[in-house]
């Protein structure tokens, strides 16, 4: 608790300063050139626009991204595809959907998270659900809901739209994005693309990290629209990237997906059905890796692997108006994951002798899931501003064991007792959450309960405690209930949310890398994020956030591995519509609540023990030539500060690198950054 105290006296101590200017009763709602702190406008939930200007400048992935949001943390792995985090919580706990689809990585060790197939300036919207207070998408999602959409709307008359960017910055940073759009009422065409390059940067010690990437994405939807209350679409996606990794000797030399989707939606089908809609999706993975295509200096001893992953599924949902206060949304979502290993090109004489024993070998089959999921939410609209929602999910899940060893993706290795052998689980998931309308806003308090079956990289990773064999059959589903309480609230000077939580997980999955095995244990999680607004004047505006989450593992009595520390960040902005300048300090503390050893799914994802507080000062300036561009600048980390986030990864040895071995993965130092915004 003094801790707390300690870093909410800093936090309310730097935010005062802002408050002496003179107090304008008639501003404007306060907004941001350049996001620094995203803020929730509706009851748990948060949204985004993808393409506008963020500080720090993010990755071209999905988790560099959602950093920036209260609550989120990143595993950095390197200059790029680090794991994304939410309350402590990682892995399948923080449900990612493109589009409403799942995407999975090929990686047993997640070089290429979800979010690594995620380009965000390629979407329209960013949406993200907290905790387990929905029944509507993917099962498990006990800690958020992640949904990256595209718009698909009927064209008025024929017209067309463009969209663009150009990113540059300090250590080989070139990101180009266009986005394009036309069509009639009766046919549309979308068309976007991407290229993201960075070479190795430095951190504010001047050390150098193998962390240099080439990233590229394309995507491709065709609609019909022939009536206002129709969409069907067919579209694709294919991306591939190269990435150079500082927390393991083996790099990223291949993530390449395609994607294929079908949507119908139609609306007003009749008074009851309000709506419809059906989605179809197939996701396949291609992920390349080894340790010599990217390395500064031949390896000893050459070594390569090419494991890859299909996704398929879909899901039907009828929105149907029962009264004119009831709706009540049905549906259903299915989905079959197959991953496979490749043929061995491990610890070889030459890249070339590497290369040809994984690519003329067969794949096979490592790992299959399957999930049928059926479910109903309804939302009761009272009297008086008063909200009702509910909602009930069953999952039904199947996963089989195909590996010939434990602990490994290539034999020898032990071999396999469950090899073949299925766990098969019928798990449900629920809520209910009250909403009451006030003057300025709204608050909540929800009570929700998620079921979690074990992931992949839970159950092919390691061995039931102190034994060789199989934990693919032991480990037990992850049983979270959760009470959320907030306020969201705007009343044009002031404006802001605060969203609390307490959770109890029974059998939380937790992985425990330096003794090589995975088990359950009960834990205890609670805390809160707070995002302030306040507009000194129509020009001058103070933007803060704040989040804190204080976890234990109630098993062993001691703090849940892999949480990170209370942190906040005050942003104090000049916005006059054409030119704009921002401050933006943030703010994290110390952490001494570890577990050494034990973490998360990531690769060796473990606590290493603890870190200092940082403070980290940060500056963007905008100017809009046009009512259609916008061109933003910046600086992060002015003051070149050196430090480390507390749950990235651990340093690698890396040939030609001086990073230091086993410390954690350094943040970048100063880095400049501008950004050009066009539409028309």
């Amino acid at each position: 608790m003094e801790r707390l105290l300690k870093f909410a006296s800093l936090f309310i101590a730097v935010s005062a300063v802002f408050f002496v200017l003179p107090v304008c009763a008639t501003a404007e709602e306060v907004e941001e050139v350049v996001i620094t702190a995203p803020r929730s406008v509706r009851p748990l939930t948060i949204q985004m626009d993808p393409k506008a200007p963020q500080q720090p400048v993010p990755a071209a992935d999905g988790a560099a991204f959602l950093k920036n949001i209260p609550g989120f943390s990143n595993v950095r792995k390197g200059g790029t595809d680090g794991d994304p985090v939410f309350r402590g919580m990682s892995g399948s706990r923080v449900s990612i959907l493109a589009d409403g689809h799942q995407v999975y990585g090929g990686c047993g060790g997640r070089m290429d998270p979800p979010t690594a197939f995620i380009y965000p300036d390629l979407y329209d919207r960013v949406t993200v659900l907290k905790g387990p207070q929905s029944v509507l998408y993917a099962p498990g999602a006990s800690a958020a809901t992640v949904i990256f959409e595209r718009e698909s709307k009927r064209f008025a008359g024929p017209d067309g739209k463009f969209m663009g960017s150009l990113l540059m910055g300090s250590n080989g940073r070139m990101d180009q994005i266009a986005d394009m759009r036309a069509g009639t009422p009766d046919v549309y065409v979308k068309a976007s693309g991407m290229r993201a390059d960075a070479d190795d940067y430095k951190d504010g010690n001047g050390v150098t990290y193998h962390s240099f990437y080439h990233r590229w994405s394309s995507s491709f939807a065709l609609g019909w629209t022939p009536d206002d209350n129709t969409v069907v679409e067919v579209s694709t996606d294919k991306s591939d990237a190269q990435a150079a990794n500082a927390d393991r000797t083996m790099d990223e030399t291949k993530d390449a997906r395609a994607s294929y989707a079908f949507k119908l939606e139609k609306k007003n089908v009749t008074p009851l059905v309000e709506k419809l809609t059906l989605d179809v999706y197939s996701n396949h993975v291609d992920h390349v890796m080894d340790n010599f295509s990217l390395a500064s200096t031949p390896p000893a001893s050459f070594s390569a692997m090419n494991p890859d992953r299909t996704t398929t599924g879909g899901r039907i949902v009828a929105t149907l108006a029962l009264t004119d206060s009831t709706k009540l949304v049905l549906g259903a979502d299915q989905n079959r994951d197959v991953e496979r290993a490749g043929a061995n090109g491990m610890m070889k004489s030459s890249a070339a002798a590497s290369i040809a024993a994984y690519s003329s070998g067969a794949s096979y089959e490592h790992v299959s899931f399957s999930q049928y999921g059926f479910f109903a939410e309804a939302t009761k609209n009272g009297s008086e501003g008063g909200k009702i929602i509910g909602g009930l999910r069953v999952d039904l899940h199947s996963a089989q064991d195909m590996r010939p060893c434990v602990g490994a993706m290539m034999c020898p290795g032990n071999p396999n007792n469950t090899l073949g052998q299925r766990d098969e689980k019928s798990l449900p998931s629920g809520f209910v959450r009250y909403e009451q309308d006030h003057e300025t806003g709204a608050y909540y308090i929800g009570l929700g309960h998620s079921e979690r079956f074990a992931d992949y990289w839970e159950r092919a990773s390691d061995k039931i405690p102190g034994t060789t064999k199989s934990a693919f059959l032991t480990i037990k589903p992850e049983k979270t209930t959760q009470l959320d309480v907030g306020n969201n609230w705007n009343s044009g000077v002031w404006s802001g949310s605060l969203s609390g939580y307490f959770s109890q997980v029974q059998d939380y999955i937790l992985m425990a890398w330096d003794k090589g095995y995975t088990r359950n244990v009960d834990a205890r999680i609670w805390g809160f994020e707070g995002d302030f607004g306040y507009a000194v004047s129509e020009e001058w505006k103070l933007i803060s956030a704040l989040s804190y989450t204080y976890a234990d593992n109630i098993t062993d009595g001691k703090p849940l591995a892999q949480q990170s520390p209370p942190e906040a960040k005050v942003t104090a902005q000049y916005d006059d519509q054409r030119f704009s300048f921002a401050a933006v300090t943030r703010m994290v503390a110390a952490q001494d609540r570890y577990d050494i050893g034990s973490g998360n799914i990531v690769l060796y994802g473990k606590d290493l023990g603890r870190t200092d507080e940082f403070m980290v000062f940060s500056l963007n300036a905008g100017w809009r030539p046009s009512k259609n561009s916008l061109v933003t600048a910046g600086v992060d980390n002015v003051l070149n500060k050196a430090y480390a986030e507390h749950i990235s990864g651990a340093s690698a040895n890396i040939s030609g690198y001086l990073q230091p071995t086993g410390n954690r993965v350094n943040e970048p130092g100063r880095t400049f950054w501008m950004k050009v915004n066009v539409n028309f």
